[in-house]
């Protein structure tokens, strides 16, 4: 995974993560795959949240894309 690819991943995460933290929720990057898919472990409340799906694709990737344009898509893996 690219350093400068993955800090700025990071950084964009980071922009979502009170939101999440305030419903008991927090994620992790797990990979970025050569198809510029962001990978991510869901934690706390966000693992069995029915609207997590929604906060994925509507809040986290739209975050993650906005400041890191390369990235096609971000989604959850299972643990």
């Amino acid at each position: 995974m690219d350093k400068e690819l993955k800090e700025k991943v990071e950084n964009a995460l980071e922009s979502m993560r009170p939101f999440l933290a305030a419903d008991g929720g927090d994620m992790e990057l797990v990979n970025i795959t050569d198809e510029m898919v962001v990978q991510l472990r869901l934690l706390g409340s966000c693992k069995n949240c029915n609207m997590s799906e929604m906060t994925l694709k509507a809040g986290v990737e739209e975050a993650v894309k906005r400041q890191v344009p390369q990235i096609t898509a971000v989604e959850a893996i299972a643990h």
